[in-house]
């Protein structure tokens, strides 16, 4: 089953994942303009893009733990996965910065004075360098550098997950849910590679 799902992906091109990242920003758009996402349709669309960068965020850090345990070589797809969850991010920060808070001076304030937005932000600006150096060149450029770069990536997932929890109000368990996630899928990447589920 896993070497079919293989040779199925091999035929699936990396860009086209960018094209479907795109589709859903859009449908955001058009339903706030068409009253769909409720009485805060900024808000609405603010939480529902910075989840989906989180989620691809996920994905993308899953795809190791899924090629060493399960077979599943999503390794093609990584980059565009990785690219993707900046681009949904950038989204989300855009949309609170030029939706939602609107005076430059607020924005200061919030990222000095709200522990939320402080740990959000600190993610943000760690995947900055990620996104500008997830090119074939930078990779020749930087060589070993490269793949201790972009171990930024854990701690753009914690700094992300956290946010996450410190946003909502009160104790949910969907934030936690997520936090876990993260814990869990960082506790398995650190598995030496000689062991794998059929050791455990």
């Amino acid at each position: 089953m896993i070497d079919r799902l293989n040779l199925w992906l091999r035929a699936v091109p990396a860009w086209s994942l960018y094209i479907l990242g795109a589709l859903y920003p859009v449908w955001l758009l058009y339903q706030g303009l068409t009253g769909a996402l409720g009485v805060d349709p900024v808000k609405a669309m603010e939480h529902a893009l910075g989840k989906a960068g989180l989620q691809i965020l996920l994905v993308t850090l899953l795809v190791t733990p899924l090629r060493r345990f399960v077979g599943l070589n999503l390794l093609k797809f990584r980059r565009a996965l990785g690219l993707l969850t900046f681009f949904y991010i950038a989204l989300h920060l855009l949309v609170w910065l030029v939706l939602d808070v609107q005076i430059l001076s607020q924005v200061w304030a919030d990222i000095v004075k709200r522990p939320y937005v402080t740990i959000g932000m600190a993610g943000f600006l760690l995947m900055v360098p990620l996104a500008m150096t997830s090119n074939n060149w930078s990779v020749r450029r930087l060589g070993r550098r490269w793949s201790r770069l972009h171990k930024l990536s854990y701690g753009v997932a914690m700094l992300g997950a956290a946010h996450y929890v410190m946003l909502v109000k009160g104790v949910q368990l969907e934030p936690l849910l997520y936090l876990l996630a993260v814990v869990l899928i960082l506790a398995l990447r650190r598995i030496p590679k000689r062991r794998g589920l059929h050791s455990a």
